[in-house]
């Protein structure tokens, strides 16, 4: 029995190490502009209660999203631009730096890296200093595909190797959050319900990476 549980255990290690074998990253960064600096320290100061010189962060999470809609090229034109689109009033009223992620995925499975994992983006309301963004290109209305879950499971095995995470969520997940440790949010009335990436997406994807422990709730 013993010897059958190694065998088991074996075959996992190996199929993790193949699968970030033939895991890749494309660079396509993003404008991380003097100003979008400045306004990432701002957001850090005001919403987060942290006051720093760099807008970096130290991961302990990854948040899982969908795109609602639009292409790889769309939505990094969209994410370039340093502020918020007058449309967004909720947000812009909380700051007008624009929102953002680290990654992004496409339908076939290509992952995209708009900014190094460790540097602060707007993707999740009182999560965002410790919080990796993982955008897919995506919507109710257009399901993501199994390719997008393949590479979402191995950029979190990926991401959870070089950094200590300890939580894998998706965007709809993130208000359980809001009376623990982790939240850091100045606004109490700031919130917005999210429904993505949707339930079904995230069961596969943790399906995929349960190995590896990441909680999906608080633990204070």
């Amino acid at each position: 029995m013993k010897n059958l549980i190694c065998v088991l255990f074996l075959l996992i290690l190996n199929f993790s190490s193949a699968q970030l074998s033939d895991f890749k990253i494309v660079n396509k960064p993003i404008n991380y502009s003097e100003e979008r600096v400045r306004l990432s320290l701002e957001y850090l100061k005001d919403h987060h209660g942290l006051t720093q010189k760099t807008p970096t962060i130290v991961p302990k999470m990854i948040v899982l999203h969908y795109t609602a809609g639009g292409t790889i090229e769309s939505n990094h034109k969209y994410f370039n631009k340093t502020h918020l689109e007058n449309a967004r009033n909720t947000l812009k009223k909380q700051s007008t730096l624009n929102v953002s992620s680290q990654y992004i995925v496409d339908r076939d499975g290509t992952i995209y890296q708009l900014m190094e994992p460790n540097m602060f983006a707007r993707h999740t309301i009182g999560l965002n200093y410790c919080a990796i963004g993982v955008e897919n290109i995506g919507s109710k209305k257009q399901p993501l595909t199994e390719k997008q879950v393949a590479a979402n499971a191995q950029l979190v095995r990926y991401l959870t190797k070089k950094y200590k995470i300890e939580y894998l969520i998706g965007h709809s997940e993130y208000g359980v959050f809001r009376n623990s440790n982790l939240w850091k949010e100045s606004d109490p009335k700031y919130f917005t319900g999210k429904e993505d990436p949707g339930k079904d997406f995230m069961s596969k994807v943790r399906l995929q990476v349960a190995d590896l422990k990441l909680k999906d709730k608080p633990v204070n």
